[in-house]
């Protein structure tokens, strides 16, 4: 029986907004007309990748 070899998975390239993980974080912001920034962050879906994590081709 013959040897059975496997050609290496190419990775594909992560997004370099969010690192793959398809979500950042956002500075939550209060007041009028959103003017201060409070020290809270929310999860936001990447724009650069809509959240897929994975680099958009150019």
């Amino acid at each position: 029986m013959a040897a059975r070899t496997r050609r290496p998975v190419k990775a594909e390239p992560k997004c370099p907004d969010c690192q793959g993980d398809g979500e950042t974080a956002e500075t939550v912001r209060v007041g009028a007309r959103k003017g201060r920034e409070t020290g809270d962050r929310q999860a936001a879906l990447c724009l650069t990748c809509l959240g897929t994590g994975t680099a958009p081709q150019t």
